[in-house]
């Protein structure tokens, strides 16, 4: 079920395809349980921290994380309005 984007694709169509897969992400469960499972994965990695070692890209992680949090936030507060 993966679409590959091409270059020739227009950015419309780019959207409609990245938006298709965001829906089939979302059918899975409800942005609310996303953002627990995050959280869980997440603390689970920090946790992990401490026998894995240092990581130069922990920060890097983390505002990938937060970004993904703050999305599934958003698509809650879409829904509830």
């Amino acid at each position: 079920m993966h679409n590959k984007l091409t270059e020739i694709e227009s950015p419309d169509s780019a959207t409609l395809a990245y938006g298709e897969q965001v829906k089939a992400l979302l059918s899975m469960s409800d942005p609310a349980e996303w953002v627990e499972d995050l959280w869980t994965i997440y603390t689970g990695y920090m946790i992990a921290q401490t026998e894995l070692g240092h990581n130069p890209r922990a920060s890097d992680l983390f505002c990938t994380f937060r970004e993904l949090v703050f999305f599934f936030q958003k698509i809650e507060e879409r829904k509830a309005a």
